[in-house]
């Protein structure tokens, strides 16, 4: 099994995005904790052309701590914008995303679906640091079209799934709470629309547990298309990141059945928002460790 560490450590302990100087901290406080492997963020334009101006000293001290970064995860809500202009601009930054990633030597680029372009009435989530178990209120406008919508995703989607190809990356998509795909026959119904087999799933056991899926089946579904894994426990009633063991997901059969197809990518620990940050990554590592002796994954 190889184990990763999510960026949601970074943004638990140092913000959203973190600076640059929290960056590092990050990394080596990861690698403090054992991790070899990590994640990478860029976060909309600012944070995203930061880390790609720093990418040389960043992966030089990687190098230096025994690190490796597997993912990177450029977030670029702009890629479901309504105006086209925006679109396309969002997909430039893609690129240079792709040219970061390719740097650094990662096997997987993965973005998500974004918000809906709702009006929310209140807090609106994933406008900072992710948030859970909060309601949600939302008024729709009557100008709104979701096939409008899906056409902007579909086509950003595939575009950005061509630059990844083009590199030799797979890029991969996160199903979350509240965002246009949420679920596993939702992003399969993307998979679909896109039709380029170099795009595939994150498996992200926090929010689809939360979900009330059946991440057995949810990995039956998608089978060898899931590149990449995050995760997390929880009671199955909000989309909490805990350590793993701490919550009712089924570990044993999620993990049998990435057995069944195949799976070989990494699998990222991603805990957040809970007062004990680094015990609950060091309790997640050794769970894991644990439970592929225990299953021979």
């Amino acid at each position: 099994m190889k184990i990763s560490c999510c960026w949601l450590y970074a943004i638990s302990k140092y913000g959203y995005p973190p600076s640059l100087p929290d960056t590092y901290r990050a990394v080596e406080e990861m690698a403090a904790l054992g991790f070899a492997n990590v994640e990478l963020e860029g976060v909309r334009e600012e944070n995203l052309r930061a880390v790609h101006d720093e990418r040389k000293k960043l992966k030089k001290r990687c190098e230096d701590l025994g690190v490796r970064v597997v993912n990177f995860c450029p977030v670029l809500p702009e890629l479901v914008h309504p105006e086209k202009g925006r679109r396309v601009h969002a997909l430039d930054l893609f690129k240079l995303a792709v040219e970061t990633a390719t740097f650094f030597g990662c096997e997987t680029i993965q973005t998500d679906s974004y918000l809906p372009p709702l009006e929310f009435v209140g807090e609106a989530p994933y406008q900072e640091a992710i948030s859970f178990g909060k309601r949600f209120q939302v008024k729709i406008d009557p100008a709104f079209r979701w096939n409008d919508l899906w056409g902007w995703l579909t086509d950003s989607i595939g575009a950005c799934a061509d630059e990844a190809d083009r590199a030799g990356l797979k890029f991969c998509l996160e199903p979350r709470v509240g965002e246009i795909v949420s679920n596993t026959d939702a992003l399969l119904r993307l998979m679909d629309a896109v039709d380029i087999e170099n795009f595939g799933a994150v498996l992200d056991t926090g929010h689809q547990h939360a979900q009330k899926e059946i991440l057995p089946l949810s990995v039956e579904k998608l089978g060898n298309r899931v590149y990449y894994l995050h995760v997390s426990d929880n009671d199955g009633q909000t989309n909490q990141h805990h350590a793993l063991g701490r919550g009712s997901v089924d570990w044993d059969g999620v993990f049998l059945a990435l057995q069944k197809h195949g799976f070989s990518g990494y699998v990222a620990v991603d805990v957040g928002g809970v007062p004990d940050l680094d015990a609950q990554y060091r309790e997640s590592k050794l769970f894991l460790e644990n439970l592929a002796a225990r299953l021979g994954v």
